[in-house]
């Protein structure tokens, strides 16, 4: 089953909730804002990709914050101001097995959404 985390009313969430339901593809959308943060495997996010991938740095959030907590941002400051502020995590993060994604582009969601369903056996709708 397909994750996707991310806040109802962002553009690219919106986007990719689209493109998922229009080819068929079955995921569950779990909301920062409304379903919470306790549940969200930010911490695992960060270990494995690095605050960098994680946080938007081209987000509002981000340029709201000052200087002095960019410049110390690292893994553990990035998981304490996300759990606060989720809307630095770059989204739609896409779970789908192992496979991880950050930010929507139909190519390579299409590319995912395909390795997982070959993985199980199944063909893309």
């Amino acid at each position: 089953m397909i994750t996707l985390y991310g806040i109802k009313n962002c553009d690219t969430v919106k986007k990719a909730r689209k493109w998922l339901e229009k080819n068929d593809v079955e995921y569950r959308f779990h909301d920062f804002r409304e379903d919470g943060m306790q549940s969200v495997p930010l911490s695992d996010w960060l270990t494995e990709f690095g605050w960098q991938e994680v946080l938007n740095r081209r987000s509002t959030s981000w340029r709201a914050l000052g200087e002095e907590q960019k410049s110390a941002m690292d893994n553990n400051s990035a998981l304490a101001i996300a759990q606060e502020t989720p809307t630095l995590i770059k989204r739609p993060v896409t779970v789908a097995g192992s496979e991880t994604l950050f930010g929507f582009k139909e190519e390579t969601l299409a590319a995912m959404i395909e390795k997982i369903t070959a993985l199980n056996g199944k063909e893309m709708a």
